[in-house]
Parts: C-alpha cells; structure tokens; sequence
C-alpha cells in the first residue's frame, strides 16, 4: 500500500496494483493559443501552466506501472452524439462543429480535439472519446475499469470545475476511490478551482481527496 498522509482531507491509501491515473481533457482546443477556448474569451495560459506537472505525473504513473487513461471531449462528424441542449447553449462566436482555428470544433479526427504533445498518449493507453462531461456517460470507461480490477482512480486536466469534478462525482457513485492532483488541474476561472477543490474533499472526503504531486511522489518513494 502507498499512503499520502498529507492528502487532504485526511490520510489517503492506495494500492498501486488497483489504481489507474486519469488524465481529463488536455486538447489543443483548451489550452494551445488559438484554440476554441481562446476564442471564447478564455485565458489559456492558466490552463498551460499545469502542463509540466501534468507530464510530470504521467511519467511517475508509468513508471509505477499504473494504467494510463486519457479522454477527449468530441464528437462525431456527423453530429449524431450531440445534444441540441449542448449545442445551441449561450451566444459564442463559435460552436460545436463549427470551422475553428484547428479544425470543427470538438470534433473526433480534428487537431483542435487531438491531445497536447506534452502529455500524449504512448502505446496501449486508453483513450476515451466522450460526447459528454462525464468520461463515464456514453463510453466503455466503466467496463475497462472493471476488467483491470481498478478501485482507485488518481485524476488530472482540465477544467477542474467542469469535466474533472463530473467525472469525480460519476466515478465516486460507482464506488471508486478518487484522488485529485492539485496542481495537475485547472480552470479558466481560478476561483472556480478553489470552489471545486473545496467542494470534493467536504464533509469527510464526500467525492474524493487532493493532493500536490510533490505528496503524490514522496509517497511513492517511501
């Protein structure tokens, strides 16, 4: 067993053999300049600085020998998978499918969908393509996890309020033990982090808890 006794709310144990790391969401479109979330108005450079601790967290996972996962939010070409409801929401400039700076936005197979080199994807990690926030809703996610044995799940990326807190909440439903890294997620919208940060390790860890990845590292090396 590994134990992070500073993870927070309270000490947080875990069994490499029964544990995946997540990595939410880390697409060009989110967080390259130029991308959608830029057009939108976002400012993307809070999303980048996590960057190297992100690839830093990937590298100590693998060398751990913990199954990697990654998402993407996108959907088809053809639309299918997209709910009117998501589509047509607010007034941005751009939206879902439409021509962007990196291709149709969100859209699988198009560069802006496609994860940063920093932290891409090696050989035989899962990738999940998942037209909602969740990476469970709508995906092979559950069933993946349930043929590796998985019980715990550390997560990553981005935007922590948004696809990371619903994926939390989904994966802590099923029964999942949940570990955000701190500085490993992000949002446009900082105080939204804090919120969200505050938010999953209430009431006694009601969703999951958190940690730095210096906590995470130190408790693999003791």
């Amino acid at each position: 067993m590994v134990q992070i006794a500073t993870a927070r709310p309270f000490v947080f144990d875990f069994d490499p053999k029964t544990t995946a790391l997540i990595v939410i969401d880390m697409q060009r479109d989110f967080i390259e300049p130029g991308g959608f979330g830029e057009t939108l108005g976002n400012d993307v450079s809070l999303l980048q600085a996590i960057v190297p601790t992100t690839a830093k967290l990937l590298a100590l996972c693998r060398a751990h020998g913990l199954p990697v996962i990654h998402t993407r939010e996108c959907h088809k070409p053809d639309l299918s998978d997209l709910p009117d409801a998501k589509r047509d929401r607010g007034q941005p400039s751009l939206r879902i499918g439409d021509p962007g700076p990196m291709g149709r936005i969100l859209v699988a197979g198009e560069d802006g969908a496609d994860i940063i080199p920093q932290v891409y994807p090696i050989a035989d990690e899962l990738v999940i393509d998942k037209p909602g926030k969740g990476a469970f809703y709508a995906t092979s996610l559950a069933d993946h996890l349930a043929q590796r044995g998985i019980k715990t799940l550390i997560f990553a990326g981005v935007t922590t309020e948004v696809c990371v807190q619903t994926t939390m909440r989904e994966a802590n439903d099923r029964g999942f033990e949940c570990l955000l890294i701190e500085d490993a997620t992000e949002s446009y919208f900082p105080a939204f982090k804090t919120a969200t940060l505050d938010m999953i390790r209430a009431q006694g860890a009601i969703v999951g808890w958190t940690a730095t990845y210096a906590e995470l590292a130190a408790a693999f090396n003791d």
